[in-house]
């Protein structure tokens, strides 16, 4: 029964190499947009209510584009790195 375990050492032992693939985080160096002046910041107290409507409707459509821009950045951040 010795005689068996000992056999089991007496041999060299299989040497196997393994690739692991594992995610490794990297500094995204994607520039953020630059913040747009919004329509309604501008404005002074005691405007009207028609002009104040037509700033808010333009800064709901800046405030798309702007957020347009946001998720292509984070995209770009989020994209596999190619080698």
């Amino acid at each position: 029964m010795l005689a068996v375990l000992l056999t089991g050492c007496a041999g060299a032992p299989r040497v196997e190499t393994v690739k692991v693939r594992v995610p490794v985080p990297v500094e995204c160096r994607e520039p953020v947009p630059a913040r747009p002046v919004m329509p309604t910041e501008a404005l002074r107290t005691g405007v009207s209510v028609d002009d104040f409507v037509r700033a808010a409707m333009a800064e709901i459509e800046r405030r798309e584009g702007y957020e347009g821009q946001l998720l292509v950045a984070l995209e770009a951040c989020r994209a596999p790195i190619e080698k």
